[in-house]
Order: C-alpha cells, then structure tokens, then sequence
C-alpha cells in the first residue's frame, strides 16, 4: 500500500510539473517559431533526460525510491506530454504537412529517448 505522504506528494508533484510545461512552453513559443511544435520538442526532450538522471541517480547514487516516484513520476510525468505530441503529429499530418509530421513525430521519439540515455548515463557516473 502507498504511504499517504506519497500519494500527496506525487499528486502535489504532478501539479507542478504541469504548471511547469505551461511556463516552457510559453517561452519557446514566445521566443521561436519553427515548423514543427518546438515547445513540445523542448519539454519532453528536457523531461526525458531529468528522468533518465534521476532514474541513474536512484539506481547508483542512493537517491531514495520514493523520490523517484515524486520527481520522476509526478514532476516529470506532469511535465511531459506523449499526448500533445502525438497529437500535434497528427494534426501535422492531417493539414498535409507530410514531412513536418513525420519529422515531428520520429525526431520526438528519437531525441526523447537520446537524452533520457544521456541523462541515465550521467546519473550512473
């Protein structure tokens, strides 16, 4: 059964990463404009290499399970978005935009995953 404190703190965790992803992308959609949603790109590569470092760093550096699970599973899994960019991939896709779409959507998942390695890298070292 999961501790009371950590249902909350995941909960409270979440919340804020969620606010978080508003404040970035606000800022990069702000701040460039490209033909593919750069915002999106940014959060989820950026998510992915905090959980891949906290992961490293809850599997050699003795960071504590339960922080995992608040900071990897509530901050970064409010901060990410596999919905928004699949379904701004689509909507790529719909308007015709074959080839931004198509970037969009292998250049997610392929940097997500690059940095989430990084990241894991880093925290195991």
């Amino acid at each position: 059964m999961i501790a009371p404190w950590l249902f909350v703190a995941t909960a409270v965790a979440g919340g804020v990463g969620a606010a978080l992803r508003l404040v970035v992308d606000g800022a990069v959609r702000s701040t460039w404009s490209a033909p593919i949603p750069l915002a999106t790109l940014v959060i989820n590569v950026s998510g992915s290499f905090v959980l891949g470092l906290l992961t490293g760093l809850a599997d050699h550096a003795g960071l504590p399970r339960e922080w995992l699970l608040v900071a990897g599973g509530g901050l970064m899994g409010g901060y990410t978005t596999f919905s928004t960019a699949s379904v701004e991939t689509v909507r790529l896709l719909a308007e015709k935009k074959r080839v931004a779409g198509i970037a969009n959507g292998a250049g997610m998942l392929l940097l997500a995953v690059a940095a989430g390695l990084v990241g894991l890298i880093i925290g195991t070292s």
